[in-house]
């Protein structure tokens, strides 16, 4: 009598299907903690009516008069910003999960390495994509619009999406690498203000000194900013208009979002491995 054993199990089908279970376990924890849901939406939400209408008036755009060029310059900057600081969830989030021991129950299930990961990544991934549609809303109400058709608005938000994606491969390594989810709230956003307000998000990059024009223009957060502004069709001064940045600002965007993926996603997948015995 013969005995059928089973079929080998493709390893890229099994990190799927791990990660499309652990996805759908942290969007599920969503309902059950609503406030999370609000602090995530509040903070743009109150960047948005805080530049739109306190400082509008007092930040010119060159070559676009009125507060409303400020205010259609001001969006992607918002955008970019919010998915940047998608790197505090996965950090606190996987961070949390290493201090309550859930990472060594998964490290005794036959679960792909990086499915653990990428499940955390694809589900707050999700999330981002809904804090970004209640963010739209916000735009269009206080009078931000896109002029060059619905196509390349969508490749704009696109490209903010995969912004999110490396950005919470960095979160993730940051979560793995640090003692509890208290260092981890700190450790994944102390850096990212200094890299935001030193780029092109509020303020023109004509306007910066000098000596911190071309740090702001090659700035990661300054390319994505720039590409979605070029895409929407809204105002983008730039201090060099004949630089690398200003011409190719979507090819620069795609560039540092592959380089940042290339390498926070080995390494995160590393430190799990490393951090478990996995």
């Amino acid at each position: 009598m013969s005995v059928e054993l089973p079929a080998r199990v493709n390893p890229l089908s099994r990190a799927l299907s791990d990660a499309g279970i652990l996805a759908w376990r942290s969007l599920k924890r969503i309902p059950r903690t609503p406030d999370m849901l609000i602090y995530a939406t509040i903070q743009p939400i109150m960047f948005v009516l805080l530049f739109a209408y306190v400082f509008g008036n007092a930040i010119p755009i060159p070559g676009f008069p009125g507060p409303r060029a400020y205010r259609e310059f001001l969006m992607s900057g918002i955008f970019a910003q919010t998915m940047a600081f998608a790197v505090a969830s996965a950090s606190v989030g996987l961070a949390d999960d290493m201090s309550k021991g859930l990472i060594d129950r998964f490290r005794s299930l036959p679960m792909a390495r990086s499915g653990v990961i990428a499940g955390r990544v694809i589900g707050d991934l999700v999330f981002n994509a809904f804090v970004m549609l209640i963010m739209v809303i916000c735009g269009f109400i206080v009078g931000w619009r896109w002029h060059n058709g619905i196509g390349q608005a969508l490749a704009a938000f696109a490209i903010l999406l995969l912004f999110a994606f490396a950005m919470l491969w960095v979160g993730a390594l940051i979560g793995l690498s640090v003692g509890g989810p208290e260092v981890a709230s700190s450790a994944g956003l102390i850096w990212l203000f200094p890299l935001t307000f030193l780029s092109n998000a509020f303020v023109p990059t004509p306007q910066l000194p000098k000596a911190l024009q071309p740090v702001a223009e090659w700035n990661p957060i300054s390319s994505i900013v720039a590409a979605c502004r070029h895409l929407f069709g809204n105002p983008s001064p730039f201090a060099s208009p004949d630089g690398f940045p200003a011409q190719h600002p979507v090819w620069l965007s795609l560039i540092w979002c592959v380089a940042i993926i290339a390498v926070f996603a080995p390494l995160a997948v590393r430190k799990y491995r490393s951090a478990t015995g996995h």
